[in-house]
């Protein structure tokens, strides 16, 4: 007879899923323990196990199910807007609000993400050139006939966005001067109002 999955199931799984980012976050991916983690989760080892066949089955479950968020997420922002200005805002702001409660699976993509097996990392880092793939879209779309003479300046500038997005990320503070959608607006104002002089000053280089 076929095992069945109880009510709670996934429920439990997403608890483990959730104090794992943070335990993993805190204490570093290769530093962490199973045992620990379920110290931490408040369950038994053996429950982990069940769940998870191995710590690295764990990890690419944290990353994959945040970068497949994140994805959904960005790719709905890019269809639903305007103006090419207003996609870049709307992507700005919807990366942002993403990150609002995902902290520790941010922060264990960028630190463990190359801890896990090689076919486990083609499968993510797809995934990350897909956000990429989104953002540079937008970016070229600000300046299409200027970005057509010097299409090398769009994945510096892509990255660049994602630099800032990144270091809001490692500096924000709940209650602090700035919050996140005032963030949004800064970057997408640096961006939009800065690209006219950027592709400027490159084409006057040549």
């Amino acid at each position: 007879m076929a095992r069945t999955i109880a009510k709670d199931y996934e429920a439990k799984r997403e608890a483990i899923l959730k104090t794992a980012a943070v335990f993993f976050a805190e204490q570093g991916f290769d530093r962490a323990s199973m045992g620990k983690l379920a110290q931490a989760c408040g369950v038994s080892k053996a429950l982990i196990y069940h769940y998870y066949p191995s710590k690295d089955a764990l990890l690419f479950d944290i990353i994959d199910t945040h970068l497949t968020d994140l994805v959904d997420v960005v790719e709905k922002a890019a269809a639903g807007a305007g103006s090419a200005s207003g996609r870049l805002r709307a992507l700005i702001r919807a990366i942002l609000i993403a990150y609002r409660d995902s902290d520790a699976e941010h922060k264990v993509q960028l630190d463990a993400l190359s801890s896990l097996p090689e076919d486990n990392q083609v499968h993510l880092r797809a995934l990350q050139r897909r956000l990429v793939t989104c953002m540079s879209d937008s970016v070229r779309a600000i300046e299409p006939e200027r970005f057509a003479d010097r299409p090398e300046l769009v994945g510096p500038v892509t990255m660049s966005i994602f630099g800032m997005l990144n270091w809001f990320f490692l500096w924000y503070r709940p209650g602090g001067p700035v919050d996140r959608d005032a963030y949004a607006d800064i970057v997408a104002d640096m961006v939009i109002g800065g690209l006219p002089a950027v592709c400027a000053a490159e084409a006057a280089k040549q």
